[in-house]
């Protein structure tokens, strides 16, 4: 016989089941995800802990019609499950398969995309004016987790929602257990009582036979300053005009049930606040709820993560390791340097300065825009912040960048991790457009480094004056694996390139760390006999024209390399300058990134398909020959 979750293949399957039931079958779910998660690495912990809101949500409201729209999204593997994709989950973040976070064109249940946090609010509002607009009675709930709540769009969308007469509701998922306890039986009494119908019925019909006047006001405020005794929230909500209710036990799915059920048939815009745990039922993830928010392959009879369990692997280090370590000896001798960071202190390595400088380091929160304009203030003041966000994040800051820093002409020295392509994150986290949209704002240097070393140097330099407000970008993950990055510093020139190998015909000119894959491509070519000339140019702006003039004018054949957009990057700036200074016979070739939105899958995958994986750019560069 099947199971309970083996039967559901869409929420009206879910709404068959009685309450009894749900409650296994959120114990199957958590077994489901964690198995799938075990050999299939994903978000883990947030998902575990919305199994029973997810349940409940679906077994209340009549998605696709009612909008659910989860925020951030990486809470919603429950969610797919439920409706339609138990199956394709086994594919989740793979080549082909199912996105990791809600996608509007994956399924019509994905009201909204939401890989990055904090929009919810302000998607949920745009339905339900749409709504009110159609005259139709569909519900729309936002799911909104309170580290998402920090980012300041979030508050920008309860503003609006306040101010407006919408029906929305939204949820705030709050699994940080001590910023509210617990007030026990009289609270969930009050809960009861403000959410049944009846007494909402009752207090409309009690507030119109009063009228205007001072007896309905004295009533009204008392009412309201009871309920602010009792529930601390209500006193930010409320008067912003968005109705408070909560909190409630968010893995009491049967409570949640007839919660909801209430909230359906109160109009205008409510909040319900939502006590869960990070990893909830699995004892790995709630005990070490950081790691096992994303844990890798881990065995998950005993909790032990494979990577672990794997022996260190000399000279292997992360890019980020290489920025969190240096960070920190810069700061040792530089007293003006601090480091900044939105919510991303350990996914960046930022901590490592952290534990020994915490006075001089500052994680803002999930809110790019406001790190930016932050570290802008820190260096009018005369301090030199190293501001550390992932490249597809600051694509959110992008107006403070210009307004705050590059027209004011402060020093800021942007690290952008997480540059390129991620990897299975897929489309919402690739930072596929930092050189470009960077290229074009006066006064902002544009670096990237090829390896360790050179990322090393490049913070090294830039504490020096003839740098500006700087990007220094690079990848995830580990580089080539040099077992001496931590050599004395040596200083890099802002806009000159380095030479790596001598050809004939054809130059290679590459940015960043896809260099590796370059050279990589460039030694095998050598082997076959064909000579490439190829430079890391680590600056794409200021570019270094000296080599651009003399590859123009020796080569009839130059490829870029990068992994970013083609359009705006190293290719667009190479082609530009070979077309300006009348270099027309020749022909300039762009690997990189191509113009369109590209999914998830293994690095390696994306690489090839975008056609800059060494063995593609040794096709490449083998038909330059002819």
């Amino acid at each position: 016989m099947d199971t309970l979750l083996e039967q559901i293949n869409s929420p009206s399957d879910l709404k068959k089941l009685s309450l009894d039931q749900l409650e296994p079958l959120c114990a199957e779910l958590r077994t489901y995800i964690t198995e799938c998660c075990s050999k299939n690495p994903g978000h883990l912990g947030a998902s575990l802990g919305v199994i029973e809101l997810t349940v409940a949500l679906h077994y209340v409201f009549d998605a696709p019609k009612d909008k659910i729209i989860w925020d951030v999204g990486h809470q919603s593997y429950a969610h797919k499950i439920l409706t339609g994709r138990r199956k394709e989950f086994l594919k989740n973040r793979c080549y082909h398969g199912l996105s990791g976070f809600p996608k509007m064109t994956e399924s019509p249940y994905d009201a909204f995309g939401t890989g990055h946090s904090s929009t919810s609010i302000s998607a949920a509002l745009g339905f339900a004016s749409a709504a009110a607009l159609n005259h139709s009675d569909e519900q729309v709930v936002a799911v909104i987790g309170d580290g998402s709540l920090t980012g300041g769009l979030a508050y920008e969308g309860l503003n609006n929602a306040g101010g407006s007469q919408a029906n929305m509701l939204i949820i705030l998922n709050d699994n940080q257990m001590s910023i509210d306890p617990n007030v026990g039986g009289l609270h969930n009494y009050l809960l009861k009582v403000t959410t049944s119908a009846r007494y909402n019925k009752l207090k409309q019909r009690t507030w119109a036979a009063l009228g205007a006047g001072a007896v309905r006001d004295f009533i009204q405020g008392s009412v309201k300053a009871l309920k602010r005794f009792f529930i601390k929230d209500s006193t930010f909500f409320q008067p912003l005009g968005i109705r408070y209710f909560g909190p409630v036990e968010g893995h009491d799915v049967v409570q949640l049930v007839r919660t909801l059920r209430r909230l359906k048939t109160i109009r205008g815009p409510k909040l319900l606040h939502a006590h869960t745990v990070k990893g909830k039922g699995y004892a790995p993830a709630e005990n070490d709820q950081p790691t096992w928010h994303a844990p890798g392959l881990f065995n998950p009879r005993t909790g032990l993560r494979i990577s672990d369990q794997e022996p260190d692997k000399p000279g292997k280090v992360r890019f980020q390791d290489v920025f969190g370590y240096t960070l920190l000896e810069l700061a040792k001798t530089n007293p003006s340097i601090v480091g900044v960071t939105p919510a991303m202190p350990s996914g960046c390595s930022l901590n490592i300065m952290m534990k020994e400088m915490p006075d001089r380091c500052f994680d803002v929160g999930i809110a790019e825009q406001h790190a930016v304009t932050f570290s802008a203030g820190m260096a009018a003041a005369g301090f030199l912040p190293y501001c550390n966000i992932y490249s597809s994040f600051m694509q959110r800051a992008y107006d403070s960048v210009i307004h705050d820093v590059a027209i004011q002409n402060l020093k800021v020295v942007f690290c952008l991790d997480r540059g390129g392509l991620v990897g299975e994150d897929g489309v919402t986290h690739h930072g596929a457009f930092d050189l470009a949209y960077f290229n074009c704002i006066p006064g902002l240097m544009v670096a990237a480094p090829m390896d360790e070393l050179e990322l090393r140097n490049m913070l090294f330099s830039a504490q020096d004056n003839r740098y500006s407000a700087v990007s220094i970008r690079y990848p995830r993950g580990t580089g080539v694996g040099m077992k001496d990055w931590q050599k004395p510093f040596t200083y890099l020139t802002p806009g000159k390139a380095r030479l790596l190998s001598k050809g004939e015909k054809i130059a290679l000119l590459s940015i960043g760390a896809a260099g590796i894959m370059g050279a990589s491509a460039v030694a095998k070519l050598a082997e076959s006999g064909l000579f490439v000339q190829h430079y890391d140019m680590r600056f794409l702006k200021p570019v270094d024209e000296e080599v651009l003039e003399y590859v123009a004018g020796h080569f009839s054949r130059i490829y870029t390399l990068e992994d970013g957009s083609l359009i705006g990057g190293l290719h667009s700036t190479v082609s530009a300058f070979v077309a300006s200074h009348g270099y027309n016979n020749v022909k300039v070739t762009g690997l990189g990134i191509p113009d369109r939105f590209i999914q998830q899958g293994k690095t390696k995958q994306l690489f090839h398909e975008c056609g800059y994986d060494a063995e593609t750019i040794v096709n490449a560069l083998s038909e330059g020959r002819i």
